[in-house]
């Protein structure tokens, strides 16, 4: 069964001057239009495809990247408004429509919102929402503590960043586990610390055991937080200027970058230590 506004393996069906047929079972035939049609694609191949609708409503097939699919937070510009809406960028053809009813805010133009999007049921379009808290929590949190999962910085709080975790629940980064700079919007891996008796999840963006790093490596961390990630002061430098900021031994000093290298925090340049980034 295909899936609209989801990645979708679909069978070729036909070969035409503008396209390719795919099999969609249940929907028909689904044209894949020929700017997306992959070198050397036959009938009987299979191709993934990103499925949706197209500006005359019609159900299409793209190899095409979207910022988002059905069931999924993303955070998106607003390139136009209208009377019935607001239109956001998402990489396709046909900008994705956030209906006034789903605008907890009225939407700006240029500006960028965190949205979930899904197939409205009465019309069987894709559309979007700012209005996440329905979409979240709608299930039991059953992680366990050092799993690995996906998180999304949705928004500051006074204690550290509020994240989504794996696109169905509410999670909490601390801002003193928190070691290289975070941008709203911004999807990353994450660990469960814990998820507590009232259903609230601790997250970490480090696996267990990052931030019980001590000594002179804990303190590296924290200036190279304090610097938004970058310190200029590397193995190279001079024992005077690796004495003046830690008041250490640069033979330490290189002690202490090797166990945060070799953690995979760090990376070290000729004239800097920087965090790693995020794969």
């Amino acid at each position: 069964m295909v899936e609209i506004g989801k990645y979708n393996t679909l069978t070729v069906v036909k070969i035409v001057d503008f396209g390719v047929y795919l099999d969609g079972g249940e929907r028909g035939e689904i044209l894949m239009p020929k700017e997306y049609v992959p070198t050397n694609c036959s009938p009987d191949d299979e191709v993934e495809v990103f499925v949706y609708f197209d500006s005359e409503d019609r159900i299409v097939a793209t190899t095409e990247i979207p910022a988002i699919q059905v069931g999924e937070f993303a955070f998106l510009k607003v390139v136009a408004v209208s009377k019935v809406g607001a239109f956001l960028g998402w990489g396709l053809r046909k900008d994705l429509f956030v209906p006034f009813r789903e605008q907890r805010d009225p939407m700006v133009e240029g500006k960028s919102y965190l949205v979930y999007a899904y197939v409205d049921k009465a019309s069987d379009r894709i559309v979007a929402s700012t209005k996440i808290e329905k979409f979240l929590d709608q299930v039991f949190p059953d992680y366990e503590p050092g799993e690995e999962v996906e998180v999304l910085i949705a928004r500051k709080t006074d204690l550290g960043y509020a994240v989504i975790v794996n696109h169905a629940h509410w999670g909490l980064v601390y801002d003193n586990e928190i070691f290289r700079p975070l941008k709203i919007g911004q999807k990353m891996r994450g660990y469960i610390k814990t998820v507590r008796e009232d259903e609230k999840i601790d997250v970490s963006l480090q696996p267990a055991g990052y931030g019980k790093i001590e000594g002179l490596a804990g303190m590296i961390l924290e200036k190279l937080k304090d610097y938004g990630g970058v310190l200029d002061l590397s193995d190279k430098s001079e024992p005077a200027e690796i004495y003046r900021v830690f008041g250490c031994s640069k033979k330490n000093y290189k002690k202490a970058l090797g166990t945060l290298l070799k953690q995979g925090i760090i990376e070290i340049k000729d004239t800097e230590v920087c965090l790693k980034p995020e794969d």
